[in-house]
């Protein structure tokens, strides 16, 4: 009886765990990463830049794991991409940032349900694959993701 219940528990828990762990490949990332620096930059609290060239174009994306949607603060957003943290509570993980990088506009439709939603990302990641490792990558250079 308690074998059994340990084993359930334990399946339970395994969908919770698998969301945390990036699907990736952090080293390929790191090379799919050299797209976003021109505009992203990585750079840690104490202002150590990790990755990137001091781009500010786009917001840091440092801590991105966990955030709400359109909240770094002095940045400026599309209101709709604001609105999916604010309204919608949606935040970073890897299923939403990889949606949004491959597609920010279309994203951003469908999970406000608005045809008229716009993001302010012209680019996007071509394949789901380089979207995923791009996450595993930035979700890699913080020691506070995942924990």
């Amino acid at each position: 009886m308690f074998r059994s219940a340990l084993i359930t528990t334990a399946l339970l828990a395994a969908p919770a765990y698998a969301q945390d762990v990036p699907s990736g490949d952090a080293a390929a990332g790191e090379s799919v990463f050299n797209q976003c620096q021109a505009c992203h930059v990585v750079e840690n609290g104490v202002g150590e830049v990790l990755a990137g060239r001091n781009g500010k174009v786009g917001p840091n994306l440092y801590g991105i794991s966990g955030r709400t949607l359109g909240s770094v603060e002095d940045f400026r957003y599309s209101k709709s991409l604001v609105a999916a943290g604010e309204e919608a509570g949606l935040e970073w993980n890897e299923e939403n940032f990889v949606g949004y990088v491959q597609d920010p506009t279309g994203w951003l439709k469908e999970k406000l349900d608005d045809n008229r939603a716009r993001g302010n990302m012209a680019y996007k990641l071509r394949s789901e694959e380089d979207a995923a490792n791009v996450w595993a990558y930035i979700v890699s250079l913080d020691p506070e993701a995942g924990s």
